[in-house]
């Protein structure tokens, strides 16, 4: 197998400058620069012509030897500094960012990533890639190169004909598998935006443009081993196709990615590459070959890299809305990826070419399996290591509290009969491994949302304590008999809750208790953003509102009804404090100034009575039409002053702007035990 080595292009380094500024400045600040998304486009398009070239002149061989030596070379490319950026990004995030809801898909990302499968995990778990939450994973970026590596498995078997000399061939089947992709842009970006952004069968058609624009320069006789004369028409065509890039890196939008918001930046690319690969002049050739942009085209793999992890940190801890946060985060970007290139990225590879193929193969599947192993082993070891006070006092923080919870009674409790319930979950808390005497002769069904979930510590407890065995339908974002829109969920949501009724009608007997606890008050926070209060008066006030909330008391009461006749007693939750910040964010020395926390750590005790009163008088409503339906108040053992506040002494009321600590779940358990008490509930209704 003979190499020709193909001369280093540097125009092909400032497209590259191009590609990665722009990502860089549509992830700094997205107004920035509202189309810079589209630069990971531009690095396709690169991507399939270049190794399109490094490959085009090896002469014929055997397929074994071809894969051989192609993923030698990709694994000395990609391998050791994509490697070493997750191992330290694993380590920087098991030291800063708390397991929560907002970080619950960052490490199955990050681990998915050492086998190129990201893109994958984040279209599963994370939604859409221009949503708030992709903000606050660190490995969000590694799905380019997820897609690319995916590539890079087809690209031998297509590629194979053209060095057999069956160009053809080759070319039609990289037009077909381009076409098909190009359609699966266009079709699924309409009905499934986060698959088509993902997934490689639907960005095969940007590496495969620059593989196909390889060949059609090819066969035309452009040589890809000697300088090729300058053209004027060439310039002023690679002139006008920087021109097309740039208008589609400034006009390109989300909600158009990855077609038609793809087009310009692609083509604008394939331009440029067609007509200036080995020519000199002309303003684009002086544009990209400028010696800072050839600069910042050689280590922008590493700035790739680098700058998202930098900017998700800064995010998670002091913020990154001021200049003065944005600036640094970008010079710690620079320094490291410079770090990055010539300590991280250059030695394999002048190692590599002293060095046989198989063993490059070998060193490098041994270098990720490494990493990932490392990196799992770190992320076990958060709560040991952390450097945040929530994850090193998890059984405090987390409403679940500890994993094998016990009382005095010497019982514990064990999550059994786990399982998928038609989208969400559903579960049973029973006691186990004691004789203590049963005090609570019956069941408890628990429906809700994720504020359901939060109860959870308080209901494995009274499950311990009582005997009862607590039955759990949750689906988050779904709340029960809400009393607030839920816009774009009413199905699936209202599907749900009929389907879990349905379940648990039937085992229903009487004397049992149902539990319904959801989120039924508007937000002032969420765990990534601030609406503030005039946000959540107006979500909870006015004729829609009102509107809205007695057309779910309507839908409600017969569906109460049901679960009253089988001789349940129906148990709502008042809504609970709410906060303007997120505790769990800012309760350490390094986010205790993000801009997360500004609003402080306490609200009016009034204001959330005037939000809280729409809900309380439909609950009246809801009582007035079933004598046998309640609600418990756990304002009074959480708020009992003029102010609710997120701490009591050292220890946390809530988790984040709504959902309770395990703390408060035991300082409610007397309160709740004693409510659903038989005695209790008989005096009440007497």
């Amino acid at each position: 197998m003979i190499e020709k080595r193909p001369f280093h292009a540097s125009y092909i380094d400032g497209l590259r400058a191009i590609a990665v500024l722009s990502v860089i400045a549509f992830h700094l600040n997205a107004n920035w620069l509202p189309g810079g998304f589209a630069g990971v486009d531009v690095f396709f398009v690169i991507s399939g012509f270049v190794v399109a070239i490094s490959v085009s002149e090896i002469g014929t061989t055997s397929l074994t030897r071809f894969l051989t030596y192609f993923y030698a070379r990709r694994l000395v490319r990609i391998a050791p500094a994509l490697v070493a950026c997750l191992f330290v990004t694993f380590v920087a995030s098991a030291l800063l960012i708390p397991q929560a809801w907002l970080s619950d898909a960052n490490n199955k990302t990050g681990l998915s990533a050492f086998l190129g499968l990201s893109n994958f995990v984040l279209a599963a778990n994370t939604g859409n890639y221009f949503s708030p939450v992709v903000e606050f994973n660190p490995f969000t970026h590694t799905w380019s190169l997820a897609v690319e590596e995916q590539f890079y498995f087809a690209f031998p078997w297509l590629f194979i004909l053209w060095l057999r000399s069956r160009r053809v061939a080759s070319i039609g089947l990289f037009a077909v598998a381009l076409t098909a992709s190009l359609i699966c842009s266009a079709r699924l970006g309409r009905t499934d935006q986060t698959q088509a952004f993902y997934m490689i069968w639907c960005r095969f058609w940007q590496l495969g443009a620059g593989v196909l624009l390889f060949q059609i320069m090819h066969i035309r006789g452009h040589s890809f081993n000697e300088r090729s004369p300058y053209l004027a028409r060439c310039g002023v065509v690679a002139d006008l196709g920087l021109l097309v890039l740039a208008v589609g890196l400034i006009v390109a939008r989300p909600d158009a990615a990855p077609f038609p918001a793809g087009i310009l930046p692609v083509a604008g690319t394939a331009m440029i590459l067609g007509n200036l690969h080995g020519r000199e002049g002309g303003v684009s050739h002086m544009l990209l070959t400028n010696q800072a942009m050839v600069f910042l085209g050689r280590i922008s793999y590493s700035l790739y890299l680098w700058h998202w992890p930098v900017f998700v940190l800064f995010r998670w801890t002091v913020g990154l809305e001021s200049h003065v946060w944005q600036i640094a985060a970008l010079v710690i970007t620079t320094v490291i990826a410079i770090l990055s290139y010539y300590l991280v990225e250059q030695p394999p590879r002048q190692a590599a070419r002293r060095t046989k193929k198989r063993r490059l193969i070998a060193a490098g599947a041994i270098l990720v399996f490494s990493g990932c192993v490392l990196s799992g082993a770190i992320s076990y070891a958060q709560p040991r290591i952390s450097l945040s006070t929530v994850s090193r006092n998890m059984d405090v923080w987390y409403p679940e509290g500890p994993r094998t919870p016990h009382a005095t009674n010497g019982c514990s409790v064990g999550d059994s009969s786990k399982r998928s319930f038609n989208g969400g979950l559903f579960w049973i808390n029973a006691r186990s491994q004691c004789d203590a005497a049963v005090t609570f002769p019956h069941n408890v069904f628990v429906l809700g949302d994720s504020h359901a979930l939060a109860y959870t510590g308080m209901l494995k407890q009274f499950a311990i304590r009582t005997g009862a065995k607590v039955y759990v339908y949750n689906k988050p974002g779904c709340p029960f008999i809400s009393l607030l829109p839920t816009p774009g969920r009413e199905v699936s949501c209202r599907a749900f809750g009929d389907a879990a009724v349905a379940d648990m009608l039937p085992h229903i007997k009487p004397g049992d208790v149902v539990f319904l606890a959801s989120l039924r008050l508007p937000r002032m926070v969420d765990q990534w953003a601030f609406f503030g209060v005039d946000s959540a008066k107006h979500a909870m006030f006015g004729p829609d509102a009102e509107q809205n909330r007695q057309k779910d008391v309507e839908k409600a009461i017969p569906v109460l009804k049901k679960i009253a006749a089988r001789g349940a007693r129906v148990v709502f939750e008042a809504p609970t404090p709410m906060l303007e910040s997120i505790p769990y964010r800012c309760a350490d020395w390094f986010n205790r100034e993000n801009p997360i926390c500004a609003q402080g750590m306490s609200v009016p005790h009034s204001l959330i009575d005037d939000l809280r009163a729409p809900v309380l008088a439909s609950y009246k409503q809801m009582e007035a039409a079933i004598p046998n339906l309640s609600v418990w108040d756990p304002m009074t053992v959480l708020c009992p002053g003029s102010e609710c506040q997120a701490y009591r002494g050292d220890k946390p009321l809530l988790f984040d702007g709504d959902h309770l600590s395990y703390f408060s779940n035991m300082l409610l358990l007397p309160s709740f035990s004693t409510f659903v008490s038989e005695d209790h509930l008989l005096q009440l209704h007497f």
